[in-house]
């Protein structure tokens, strides 16, 4: 079962119980990711007491065609590995998509492995180039181009180039 809770709500414990989770998932894993997928809501996934699966939403800025789009950035999605191939990435997901009313638009930074989970599930790669708003303006990220997606945002147009706001290590 998934339950979705914002990180004031989590307790240290819980935090660091996130934290190895997501340190035994991801090889390269570091404190600047651990800082994105903070301050916005959680949906954990627990069999038997243990959490198994995990996954934020956190807001961000994204600039669309003049637009500042209040958008929910997945991060931190992550199912240990021997618990997959079992639907709770799907399940972990879903409890995030459900979250869509409050934003203007979802998105990610898709992995190749996490692909045909986001694809399977409607999300759509932006076709536009993108780059972020940096300390000394907008900076483009071509290494990213293709491998945003984004959920809802009809109005959006995914041709359009994207910025998202800066952050520090991984700005997608």
């Amino acid at each position: 079962m998934v339950s979705t809770r914002h990180t004031a709500e989590l307790s240290a414990d819980e935090l660091t119980e996130i934290r190895a989770l997501l340190d035994a998932v991801f090889v390269d894993f570091d404190d600047h990711d651990w800082d994105h997928g903070l301050g916005g809501q959680h949906a954990l996934v627990r069999e038997d007491g243990l959490l198994v699966a995990h996954g934020s939403l956190v807001q961000r800025r994204m600039l669309v065609g003049g637009r500042s789009l209040r958008t929910g950035y997945v991060e931190s999605v992550a199912v240990r590995s021997d618990r997959r191939r079992r639907g709770l990435a799907g399940q972990v997901m879903a409890a995030l998509e459900a979250l869509a009313p409050a934003y203007d638009l979802l998105a990610l930074g898709a992995s190749d492995e996490g692909v045909p989970l986001y694809e399977a599930r409607g999300w759509q790669p932006w076709r536009g180039p993108t780059s972020v708003l940096g300390p000394s303006g907008p900076e483009p990220t071509p290494d990213e181009d293709g491998s945003v997606y984004v959920l809802g945002g009809q109005d959006v147009d995914r041709d359009a180039p994207i910025a998202c706001d800066y952050r520090d290590g991984d700005v997608w």
